[in-house]
């Protein structure tokens, strides 16, 4: 029960973190667009946010993967 209790606070921390600050933490992408295109789904605090980029392998123009990390527009404090 202490684990479930502790568990809980720790899920709880990261989300007002994430709520205060605005960053998602990446949860998926795909190829679109022919493989020029990388979409990529971030979940924040507010809810999935989607993100699209230009892809190329290798990265000299538009990006090779998706960031781990995303600042959303929307933050609570402002």
């Amino acid at each position: 029960m202490k684990f479930f209790m502790r568990a809980i606070v720790v899920i709880g921390i990261i989300w007002l973190a994430m709520l205060f600050t605005g960053y998602g933490v990446l949860t998926g992408s795909n190829k679109n667009a022919a493989g020029l295109g990388l979409q990529c789904s971030y979940l924040t605090a507010r809810g999935v946010i989607t993100a699209q980029y230009l892809h190329t392998d290798s990265g000299v123009v538009g990006v090779t993967d998706c960031p781990v990390l995303k600042k959303s527009g929307e933050v609570v404090d402002n």
